[in-house]
């Protein structure tokens, strides 16, 4: 879980060594995942006889959904429209319609837009428009060897079930290595993190490599800043910023887990590290993370406090954990039912938990800390709560606009001189046709009729009158 790096690891308050965590991180699922995912082609399961869900999993794989709840095509169509209104707008409504927008991420962002809106809520598409270029850069950079090894053994775990993961150096898999290697070149302070692969996997299920680098650039240094640290120091805070949450929440669970001596770290530390992407129905997993995009880290902390509520949260649901062993067997092994879309969102949206009470929390922590173990080593940058501190804090350039006038008054005609003004009366006496008047004299001259009636309006002019008018759409809508 913690840093691919050598010597010893960090040890948790208590004592206890995070070894045993990290080791869980780099083989969740031992041998099997291992073989079943990058190898599957080899073991028989070749790509023409594959049927997966619609989230790409393998059908009949552990990470393939089984009964879901579909949203009727009538209302997904109508928030599809509404999010390409939201999107077109962005500006505007992260600056006025903010609440509206934290409502419709509540309900869930339509798949087809998922995407598109993971970037502009975590402000990656602002971050890759200053950076063009950049990532074609590191991409083309040959990468510190240290960091590349412990990538390329980490591959094959990440989803293996999954149809952009299960071959062995496909496309996915090569797109991933990519991701996590341009991050060991843009922050090579912080290197590789085994923990942000999953995190890359999932982001570039949804959007390309390019995309996907910013975004998780975004998520490390914005939404979760020093999880990937080596001495995994803002995660142990959290930690205890979440045990004393609990406490609040559900005193029967954290009065047992007091008891049973259980540090957080054991527990909370792969959801965290992995935004619960390594936890719960893929279904859940979607809807968390356009609310943790929206809404910042908050919603991270109201899902680990709401697993813990409805695992731990009662004596009847105590009498099977009485002990340490027991207990921690009944947290890795989540009932399905807590889990389940609609009951762990609702319970999340509902769950009373805010910035505030989080940075208040983190305040007393730090201080503890630093009683106990001294200055922090990792400075991180503070971390900002979702997509509206995001885009205050890096708003997206403004290009200058012109005042464009509302009213163009086409310019009179010309004053003619003296000796032209006669040489046109000598013609026109010497003249008997009508048609070489004034009127069909001047193909495009100064002041003629035609020119009168029909204004040449310059190309610039054009432009800035369709500008204009895009501009009071916008502000319509």
């Amino acid at each position: 879980m913690a840093k691919s790096r050598g010597g010893g690891g960090p040890s948790s308050p208590g004592g206890r060594s995070l070894a045993g965590t990290r080791e869980s991180l780099a083989d969740p699922g031992g041998d099997e995942l291992s073989s079943l995912g990058s190898d599957s082609e080899i073991n028989g399961g070749g790509p023409e006889e594959r049927r997966v869900d619609k989230f790409g999993f393998i059908v009949g794989s552990r990470g393939a959904e089984g009964t879901l709840e579909e949203v009727p095509l009538e209302v997904l169509r109508q928030r599809e429209s509404k999010w390409l209104d939201m999107l077109n707008n962005w500006d505007k409504w992260m600056a006025k319609k903010h609440k509206k927008i934290r409502l419709r991420c509540q309900k869930g962002i339509p798949p087809s837009l998922r995407g598109r809106a993971w970037q502009y809520l975590s402000g990656s598409k602002v971050k890759l428009e200053q950076n063009m270029g950049k990532f074609d850069e590191l991409d083309l950079l040959t990468g510190d060897p240290k960091w590349l090894d412990v990538i390329e053994r980490d591959l094959h775990r990440q989803f293996p079930f999954h149809e952009m993961f299960v071959s062995r150096g496909g496309h996915g898999q090569q797109d991933l290595f990519r991701v996590l290697k341009a991050y060991t070149l843009y922050r090579p302070e912080e290197g590789y993190c085994q923990a942000q692969a999953p995190i890359a996997a999932v982001l570039l299920m949804h959007m390309p490599a390019e995309q996907a680098f910013w975004c998780l650039v975004q998520i490390c240094e914005k939404y979760l800043p020093g999880y990937y640290s080596e001495k995994l120091e803002a995660i142990q805070l959290d930690g205890q910023i979440l045990f004393s949450l609990l406490h609040k929440v559900s005193p029967v669970a954290y009065k047992h887990l007091s008891k049973q001596k259980i540090d957080p770290i054991l527990y909370m530390t792969e959801w965290f590290m992995c935004a619960f992407s390594r936890t719960l129905p893929w279904s859940s997993v979607l809807r968390v993370w356009d609310m943790f995009f929206c809404e910042g880290v908050k919603i991270i902390f109201r899902v680990g406090l709401v697993l813990l509520k409805h695992t731990l949260g009662s004596s009847d649901k105590l009498k099977s954990c009485q002990g340490q062993y027991e207990t921690m067997e009944r947290l890795r092994a989540l009932s399905p039912k807590i889990m389940q879309e609609a009951f762990l969102v609702q319970e999340v949206i509902e769950l009373p938990v805010t910035e505030r009470q989080i940075e208040r929390e983190h305040l007393i922590q730090l201080k503890k800390w630093r009683e106990t173990h001294g200055e922090l080593q990792c400075k991180s940058p503070p971390r900002l709560h979702g997509a509206k501190a995001i885009s205050e804090a890096e708003p997206a350039p403004r290009k200058a606009l012109e005042p464009v006038p509302s009213i163009i008054v086409s310019p009179g005609p010309a004053p003619v001189p003296k000796a032209r003004k006669s040489k046109e009366k000598s013609r026109e006496k010497g003249s008997a046709s009508p048609a070489n008047g004034p009127g069909a004299e001047g193909n495009g001259a100064p002041g003629t009729t035609r020119e009168l009636l029909h204004p040449q309006v310059s190309p610039h002019h054009q432009s800035k009158e369709s500008l204009s008018s895009r501009e009071s759409e916008d502000t319509y809508l």
